[in-house]
């Protein structure tokens, strides 16, 4: 890790995933130029990258301490904005008024309000095939991209992000019991997630042990990313959020909160986050900004 600290080194793969994206997104002037539009303002309109910084913290962890060779810098470049891509058309379609109609994102009008509901839809058709022409490129093994590519494909379909929401959509004033919502979070948001470690560790050719650790930290800290959601849902405001607060209660949503209450929400979301520590033992030293990671994820305030 050298002397760089947590924080400078999260702002330093913000930074770096921002210059690939604007990078490999289309240009705002080349036609449709409304279209290209559109995908730039869904995806470089700020945001964590969480996802993306997973992406590299991985890859730093299946290093095991070796030299980052090129190609593998430039294979992790285009996963972690690939996994960036994937979560922005996720968020432009669920933000439509099918969906959660939403108005606000990230501090800004959502990309339907901004331009319109059919540009906003193609916006998002047009973003999830980019990602998977980005991890078609990486400079590394052809075994390792098919390996990527179905990781990724996985989960953002019917077995993950897309089926997770496809029942989050049913369940809108219904009763879940925890399992039902557990297995709900971990397609809807927990798949993605688990995908960015997966990646990271694909990239860099991880070895089954380290492969291993990283699955269990995975599915840990995508779990907990959910609660965290659900608890700011409930103790932050719009401001803060750059979404609009409170939504998940209006909409009557079950949500952690909803079913364990925000002590036994806080619970459990320490509960994961040692879970997600402990996952990381046997990947030894070089797994530390993996931890660095989740105490982000459980500590983060919007």
């Amino acid at each position: 890790m050298g002397s760089v600290s947590f924080s400078e080194w999260l702002q330093q793969r913000v930074e770096q995933t921002e210059v690939v994206l604007e990078q490999l997104l289309p240009a705002a002037d080349q036609e449709p130029c409304r279209l290209h539009q559109a995908m730039r303002y869904a995806v470089l309109g700020g945001g964590k990258r969480v996802r993306a910084a997973l992406v590299y913290a991985a890859g730093e962890a299946a290093l095991q301490g070796k030299p980052m060779a090129a190609a593998q810098q430039k294979a992790l470049e285009l996963a972690a904005a690939a996994v960036e891509l994937i979560h922005a058309y996720s968020l432009v379609h669920d933000d439509l008024p099918c969906m959660d109609d939403d108005q606000l994102r990230r501090g800004r009008p959502t990309v339907h309000v901004q331009f319109d509901e059919a540009c906003a839809m193609l916006a998002g058709d047009a973003l999830q095939p980019l990602a998977f022409e980005l991890l078609a490129q990486m400079p590394i093994a052809p075994a390792l991209v098919v390996q990527a590519i179905s990781q990724l494909a996985r989960a953002a379909g019917s077995a993950g992000m897309a089926g997770g929401q496809a029942i989050d959509c049913a369940s809108v004033g219904l009763q879940l019991n925890r399992e039902q919502l557990q297995v709900m979070h971990s397609m809807k948001t927990g798949a993605m997630l688990e995908a960015s470690v997966l990646l990271g560790g694909i990239v860099a050719g991880a070895s089954s042990n380290v492969r291993n650790g990283l699955e269990d930290y995975a599915q840990a800290v995508g779990l907990a990313f959910q609660v965290v959601d659900d608890i700011l849902d409930v103790t932050a405001d719009t401001a803060t959020l750059g979404k609009t607060a409170g939504k998940d209660a209006a909409d009557n949503k079950p949500t952690y909160v909803s079913i364990l209450g925000m002590d036994g929400s806080r619970e459990l979301l320490g509960t994961l986050n040692t879970q997600a520590q402990l996952a990381l033992r046997p990947v030894g030293p070089a797994a530390a900004r993996l931890n660095q990671l989740a105490d982000y994820i459980v500590g983060r305030d919007r």
